[in-house]
């Protein structure tokens, strides 16, 4: 029985490297794959899922306006997939995480989603509202805090470093952009 899962984290805790390893897993013993990745994230090229310890596929990209349900029964059209991997899954529509869920049901496909929980002002992204709302199980993957403490929050820095607590929610960046942290170290940085 297929199911929708959601594997979520802050910034910097592998989620990329855990979706790659497991695509690998299935591809390995003969089973195929299918990759998406968000269209607004070119940080490592058009297309493509990458690692920050250098690993990195190939991927269809979605924009907000993309039926992904679509997509999946395209690619199930030109031949079996054994799993749906979907990276940046914070940047899916509320819609679109309906369709996944469609896609799980009625395709039987499992999907796998991989992204962010919150946002720098610990705001819940509407991917991840509705696929914490949707999903059949999720998983955290975990990261660290300066402290040594589980990160579950992240902030946006400016170039010196100074924690930004206004802006769009969506900014594309990585370590030069964001810094996992705790809660505690969060609420500090942000002067709260």
């Amino acid at each position: 029985m297929a199911k929708l899962y959601f594997n979520y984290s802050t910034m910097n805790a592998g989620k990329s490297t855990v979706l790659l390893q497991a695509s690998h897993n299935y591809r390995e013993r003969g089973m195929q794959t299918y990759l998406m990745t968000a269209a607004i994230d070119g940080r490592a090229g058009a297309g493509r899922i990458a690692s920050r310890i250098g690993i990195s596929e190939e991927a269809d990209t979605f924009t907000p306006g993309d039926d992904v349900f679509a997509m999946i029964r395209n690619r199930l059209d030109d031949g079996p997939v054994t799993c749906v991997f979907i990276d940046e899954a914070q940047f899916l529509s509320e819609a679109q995480v309906w369709q996944l869920a469609r896609a799980v049901d009625d395709l039987d496909v499992p999907v796998l989603a991989y992204g962010l929980r919150v946002d720098f002002q610990g705001k819940l992204f509407p991917g991840s509202a509705a696929l914490l709302a949707l999903a059949d199980e999720m998983r955290e993957v975990r990261t660290i805090c300066k402290c040594g403490r589980k990160a579950t929050m992240v902030i946006r820095q400016d170039e010196t470093g100074n924690a930004i607590t206004e802006g769009a929610q969506v900014q594309i960046g990585g370590n030069e952009t964001y810094v996992s942290l705790c809660r505690k170290h969060w609420r500090e940085a942000v002067g709260d």
